[in-house]
């Protein structure tokens, strides 16, 4: 793709997510959704391909059905109420409706088919975009409409979602499929604080951008995609490869990594709120995600594959200069345990 048109279709990108973010009307919030999905798929077919084809088009249908189901809740919502404004109180059958219709485009629960597939069919960079930025839009609406929510519709998504995030990365080889089911997991666990302290909400949402944005950034620069060629990057680029295996810890929430502290936080506001088995529970199948990140590591860091490279140093001398970003990245994403009590202030 040529870099004017990128640089058009990713700026509607951005613009549509702005819109959605920006608006109080529920037209142009529908309007802005519509934007953000058509602009994004050209970037899922970046590089066009059979399976790229098949994935934008399961994104496509996705999308639709779930701005279709919008705009039907946002209909019904107008014949109830007789105005487009987004009101604090949304009659209960419009809540369920946007809830679903969010839910679709969040990938929850039992609406995630199409995350995986979709995530495994594109480009890493696409990938990036899809599993961080694509999330902002849904979660802003969720977290204005909160107040209004079912807890008995969205509190079992939730739970689901972070039980197939666990459960369906257990089997995976494809590293984009590992970070796709990771999304599921980590929504599950932003959509069951959202009814309590949506604030806290958007605590997880920027350190799980920030720790997916790093791990994207090193397997591109790794030009890693299997969970093999993620072993074999140990012989030319260690510094490299035990920092990315370092940020699958802190995405699987390990103690005393950055990926601990919205768990942590989320489970004390639950407990705070009198209820006891749904952190219980959550915190259960987040395991999940632990086992199989940390059997990750101790694959790719306990296994030193045979190579013909005699220069065994080299790896000091790659050229890291176009990295300027990582740094900074991958401190936030690893060593914020410290700031927990200045992000407490947030309950």
């Amino acid at each position: 793709m040529k870099p004017p048109i990128l640089i058009i279709i990713m700026s509607t990108v951005i613009l549509g997510t702005m819109i959605v973010l920006t608006s109080s009307h529920w037209l142009t919030v529908w309007i802005g959704f519509e934007m953000n999905m058509l602009a994004m798929i050209p970037i899922l077919m970046k590089k066009p391909s059979p399976r790229a084809t098949e994935a934008s088009t399961k994104y496509l249908l996705t999308q639709a059905t779930a701005s279709m189901l919008l705009m039907m809740g946002i209909i019904i919502n107008l014949l109830h109420s007789g105005q487009w404004t987004m009101p604090k109180d949304l009659n209960p059958m419009t809540s369920s409706m946007i809830t679903i219709a969010l839910a679709m485009k969040l990938g929850l629960a039992p609406f995630h088919f199409w995350v995986p597939e979709v995530t495994q069919g594109i480009p890493m960079s696409s990938g990036l975009v899809l599993l961080t930025w694509q999330k902002i839009a849904p979660l802003s609406i969720l977290y204005q409409i909160s107040p209004t929510i079912n807890p008995n519709l969205l509190l079992p998504m939730a739970f689901t979602s972070v039980l197939i995030g666990g459960w369906g990365g257990l089997n995976q080889t494809q590293l984009r499929k590992i970070l796709a089911y990771s999304s599921i997991a980590h929504m599950g666990w932003m959509t069951t604080i959202t009814l309590y302290n949506p604030t806290m909400m958007l605590l997880n949402l920027t350190i799980y951008i920030t720790m997916t944005l790093t791990t994207f950034m090193l397997f591109m620069y790794n030009s890693a995609t299997t969970t093999l060629s993620l072993s074999q990057t140990w012989n030319k680029a260690p510094l490299i490869t035990s920092l990315i295996l370092t940020l699958m810890l802190s995405l699987g929430g390990l103690p005393p990594l950055s990926g601990f502290i919205p768990k942590w936080m989320i489970i004390q506001e639950l407990t705070k709120n009198e209820m006891i088995i749904m952190p219980m529970l959550l915190a259960t199948t987040a395991l999940l995600n632990l086992y199989f990140y940390m059997r990750l590591t101790y694959t790719t860091a306990l296994t030193m594959f045979p190579t013909t490279n005699n220069m065994k140093m080299k790896w000091q001398f790659d050229n890291t200069k176009k990295m300027v970003l990582l740094p900074p990245l991958i401190i936030i994403s690893t060593m914020l345990i410290p700031l927990t009590p200045l992000l407490s202030i947030l309950d």
